[in-house]
C-alpha cells in the first residue's frame, strides 16, 4: 500500500508549485492510475514520493517511509523513463548486473525475462530493442529484486495498442498476486481501461479520487466521430433535427472537418447525411473525454465558492438533487460551466443524471474508513461544532412521514453571533442530520438552503493538519507544514565487487581498448627500436620522450574513467533513486577492479613489446634491464595511478572526458608545478628523502621490508611519483567531500 500525504514541491520563483498538497492512497492488490494532462504534476508527484526531488510531504510504503527501508529496491520497483542501460550490453547481461547490484541470484534474470516474454531476446543488445521491448525490459528491471510495489511513469507512452495491452496485463498480474501498482498516464481512456482506481491531477492538485467505474461514468461518455468536407453544414442539420425531435444532442467542432456528436448514433447521423447528400469520410463510435476534473469541481474553485457564499446572504441558491456514488460517497454539485443554463432538451442544469457535464460528484478522497456526509452551514476556520446537534450513524432508521422537515435557513447572524458548526444542519441547531442511508424527503419537504452547496464528507484525521483543504493563508495560520523531503543518493549495491566485475566485462569497450593499447604499443616499440637512442626501459614500455604518458597508462586511465563515466551516462543503478550512488563500497570495488585491469594491461604490454622486439631485432633488445625490480615497481605504480586518477576524476566531475583529462593533466600540468616547487631555493630538496626515512627507521624490518619502503619512498620523491600522489590525494578528498555533502 502507498499512502501519500501533503506532497508539495518547492515554489519555482514566482510560479506556483508544480504539486500542491497532493494526498491519495494506492491499495495493495489493485492498480492505481495517476491521471493528468501534460504539466499537471504527475511526474513531480512520483519524484516527491520516491525522494528524488526536494519538497514537503510524506509517503508511506506499507506503513514505512522509504528512507527507513533497508533496501528500497526490494520494496519499490521504479521506472521513470527509458531503461538506463548501456546500448552495447545484452539483455541478459544487463539484468545479471542488476541482480548483482540487488544481491539476488543470477537465475533471477532468466525468471523475470520469461515472465515478461523476453527470454528469446536475452542475447540482443539494448540498443537494438524496439520501444515495446524496451518497456518490457524496464518492467523486468523493476521486478529483479521482487518488489512489492511498482511505480511507473507513463509506461505505455508511444507504444502500440498491442504492446500497451501486454504491459498493462503484466502490471495487472503483479497486482493480482497482492502487489501494489501505481502508474501515471495522460490518457483518461487508458486509465479507465487499465486501472481499478483513478486519481486525477489538475494544475498540481487532486481534483478527483474515484473508482474506475465511477470515473468512467463521470469523466467519459460515448460519442460519434464524424469527418466530412461539409462539417459545418452537417453539424447544423444534426442540431436542427435533434431540436425538432426534442432529443438532447450536442455537436462539438474539433477543428478542420471533424465533428464530435454526443447523444446520437452512427445510424442517425449517417441517415441524415444521406438524406441531404452530404459526403462523409469517417463515421465511428468513440469514447469522449470530458476534460480534466470533469468528475469533480477543483478544490481551488470550491474554496472560491465557499468564500463567495460566505459574503452572500442565505437563500440565494439551490441544491441539485443527486445520489452519491457507491464507492465514493458525496453530493452532486452543479457544474459552474452549466449552472443556471437550460440544456437543449429543456431540462435545467440542476437535474442532470450524473453522466454529463450538468452534474459532477464530489468524492471522498481521504484514505481510511468511509464516513457519512454531513451538510455544513459555516464557512472558514472560525466555524465551531454545535454541541446540541448530534449526527445519526449509518444504522439510524429512515425518517417516516412524521419526521419534521428542515426549516428555512436562518437569517444572517450579526457580527457577535457565532457561526454554526460544521455538523449542524441547515434546519436549525436541534435538527438531526440525516444518515447516508436515509431516503430523500417527500414532496412536502422544502429544498435545503444554499449552505448545503458546501457539503463535504467527514474526513478521517491525518497525521499533519496542513493537509486540511483550504486557502494558503488559512493553512499558514492554523497548521504546520509537512516534513521536508530530502533528496538522497541511491544505495550502493549489496555486492559491489560482483556488480563492478559484471559491469566491466558486460560490454566490449574494455577488450577493444586493451587490444588497441597492445597494438599501438607494439608499433611504437618497433619504431623506437628502428630510430634508436631509446633506453631499454622506455623501449619495453613503448614510451617516447615526446609523449607525456605511454599508451598503456593512457589506456588504463581511459578504462578507469569509463568505470564511473558509464555510471553517469547510463545510470543503471539510478533507475529507482535518481542519482548514481557515491558510496565507499562502490568506490572501493571500482578501484580494485581498475587496479587489477591496469596490472594486467601493463604486464601484457611489456610482454607483447618484448616478443615483438625479439621477433624483429633479435633477443638483445628484449632483455630485461639490470634494475628491473625498481623499474617494474615504478611502471606498475604509474599505470595504477593513472587508472585511479581516471576513476576518481570521473566520479567527481561526472564525465568520462573529465576523467581522461585529469589523467593527462598529471604529467602535463602537475609534474612541472611539482618540479618548480621542489627546485625552489626555500624548499628543502626531496632527493635524500628515502635515506632520511631509513635513518629514522632504526629497527630492521622482517624479510628486508625497509628496502621496499625505501623504494616506494624513492618513487614518491620523484617528480612524476610526487605529482601522481598529489593528484590522487586531491581527487580522493574531492570525492569524499562531494559524498559527504550529498548525505547532509
Amino acid at each position: 500500500m502507498i499512502q501519500a500525504f501533503g506532497l508539495t514541491s518547492n515554489p519555482r520563483k514566482e510560479l506556483p508549485p508544480a504539486v500542491d498538497d497532493v494526498s491519495f492512497e494506492a491499495r495493495a492488490g489493485r492498480v492505481t492510475a495517476l491521471l493528468g494532462a501534460s504539466g499537471a504534476g504527475k511526474t513531480t508527484a512520483l519524484r516527491l514520493m520516491l525522494g528524488l526531488q526536494r519538497g514537503r510531504g510524506l509517503t508511506y510504503f506499507r506503513g514505512r517511509p522509504l528512507h527507513r527501508i533497508a533496501h528500497p529496491s526490494r520494496e519499490v520497483g521504479v521506472l521513470l523513463g527509458d531503461v538506463p542501460g548501456h546500448p552495447a550490453r545484452t539483455v541478459r547481461g544487463h539484468l545479471r548486473m542488476l541482480c548483482a547490484a540487488a544481491g539476488v541470484p543470477v537465475r533471477r534474470a532468466d525468471e523475470v525475462l520469461e515472465s515478461v516474454g523476453l527470454l528469446g531476446l536475452r542475447d540482443e543488445r539494448l540498443g537494438s530493442l524496439s520501444r515495446g521491448m524496451d518497456r518490457r525490459l524496464g518492467l523486468a528491471c523493476a521486478l529483479v529484486p521482487d518488489p512489492h510495489t511498482l511505480v511507473f511513469d507513463d509506461p505505455a507512452g508511444a507504444l502500440s495498442a498491442h504492446d500497451a495491452r501486454g504491459l498493462h496485463g503484466a502490471l495487472r498480474a503483479h497486482a493480482a498476486q497482492g502487489g501494489t501498482v501505481l502508474f501515471s498516464t495522460a490518457d483518461p481512456k487508458e486509465a479507465a481501461r487499465s486501472a481499478d482506481h483513478v486519481v486525477t491531477l489538475e494544475r498540481g492538485r487532486v481534483v478527483a479520487d474515484q473508482e474506475a467505474a465511477e470515473f468512467s461514468r463521470t469523466r467519459l461518455r460515448p460519442r460519434v466521430a464524424v469527418r466530412s468536407p461539409h462539417a459545418a453544414r452537417l453539424a447544423a442539420l444534426v442540431t436542427k433535427e435533434a431540436r425538432a425531435a426534442r432529443r438532447s444532442v450536442e455537436v462539438v467542432r474539433e477543428g478542420g472537418n471533424r465533428l464530435a456528436v454526443y447523444g446520437s448514433t452512427c445510424a442517425d447521423i449517417g441517415e441524415a447525411a444521406f438524406r441531404h447528400g452530404i459526403l462523409v469520410h469517417q463515421l465511428a463510435d468513440e469514447v469522449g473525454d470530458m476534460g480534466p476534473g470533469a468528475g469533480e469541481i477543483p478544490a481551488a474553485r470550491q474554496q472560491e465558492r465557499r468564500e463567495a457564499d460566505g459574503e452572500r446572504a442565505p437563500g440565494t441558491g439551490t441544491l441539485s438533487a443527486g445520489r452519491p456514488g457507491p464507492e465514493t460517497p458525496g453530493v452532486l454539485l452543479p457544474s459552474p460551466a452549466t449552472e443556471g443554463e437550460p440544456l437543449e432538451d429543456g431540462r435545467g442544469a440542476g437535474h442532470g443524471d450524473g453522466d454529463g457535464p450538468a452534474s459532477v460528484a464530489v468524492p471522498n478522497r481521504t484514505p481510511g474508513p468511509r464516513q457519512a456526509p454531513a451538510p455544513v452551514s459555516g464557512h472558514g476556520p472560525e466555524a465551531a461544532p454545535s454541541p446540541s446537534a448530534p449526527a445519526p450513524g449509518p444504522s439510524e432508521p429512515a425518517s417516516g412521514p412524521s419526521a419534521p422537515a428542515p426549516g428555512p435557513p436562518a437569517p444572517a447572524a450579526g457580527p457577535s453571533a457565532p457561526a454554526p458548526g460544521p455538523s449542524a444542519p441547515a434546519g436549525g441547531p436541534s435538527a438531526p442530520a440525516p444518515g447516508p442511508s436515509e431516503p430523500a424527503s417527500g414532496p412536502s419537504a422544502p429544498a435545503p438552503g444554499p449552505s448545503a452547496l458546501d457539503a463535504e464528507p467527514l474526513r478521517t484525521p491525518r497525521p499533519f493538519r496542513a493537509l486540511v483543504p483550504g486557502s494558503a493563508r488559512t493553512r499558514e495560520a492554523t497548521a504546520t507544514l509537512p516534513p521536508p523531503i530530502s533528496v538522497r543518493s541511491a544505495p550502493s549495491p549489496l555486492r559491489p565487487l560482483r556488480y563492478e566485475l559484471r559491469r566491466a566485462v558486460g560490454v566490449r569497450t574494455g577488450f577493444v581498448t586493451g587490444a588497441v593499447v597492445l597494438l599501438v604499443s607494439a608499433v611504437v616499440a618497433v619504431v623506437l627500436a628502428r630510430v634508436g637512442h631509446t633506453p631499454q626501459p622506455r623501449l619495453l614500455a613503448a614510451w617516447p620522450r615526446e609523449l607525456p604518458l605511454p599508451p598503456a597508462a593512457l589506456g588504463a586511465g581511459l578504462l578507469g574513467a569509463l568505470a564511473f563515466g558509464d555510471e553517469f551516462r547510463h545510470p543503471a543503478l539510478a533507475a529507482d533513486r535518481g542519482t548514481v550512488p557515491r558510496r565507499m563500497g562502490l568506490l572501493t570495488a571500482k578501484l580494485l577492479v581498475s587496479a587489477a585491469t591496469a596490472l594486467l594491461l601493463a604486464a601484457l604490454t611489456v610482454g607483447c613489446d618484448a616478443e615483438v622486439l625479439r621477433l624483429f631485432y633479435g633477443p638483445e633488445l628484449a632483455q630485461a634491464p639490470a634494475d628491473w625490480t625498481a623499474l617494474s615497481a615504478g611502471w606498475l605504480g604509474l599505470v595504477i595511478g593513472c587508472a585511479w586518477s581516471g576513476v576518481l576524476a570521473a566520479g567527481v566531475f561526472r564525465s568520462t572526458t573529465a576523467g581522461l583529462a585529469a589523467v593527462v593533466a598529471v604529467p602535463v600540468v602537475v609534474v612541472p608545478l611539482v618540479q618548480k616547487v621542489w627546485e625552489g631555493p626555500s624548499v628543502r630538496t626531496a632527493a635524500g628523502l628515502p635515506m632520511r626515512v631509513r635513518e629514522v627507521l632504526l629497527t630492521q624490518w622482517p624479510f628486508g621490508g625497509e628496502r621496499y619502503v625505501a623504494e616506494v619512498l624513492r618513487l614518491v620523491a620523484q617528480p612524476v611519483g610526487g605529482a601522481m600522489t598529489l593528484s590522487l590525494t586531491a581527487l580522493l578528498c574531492a570525492y569524499l567531500l562531494t559524498t559527504l555533502r550529498s548525505r547532509v
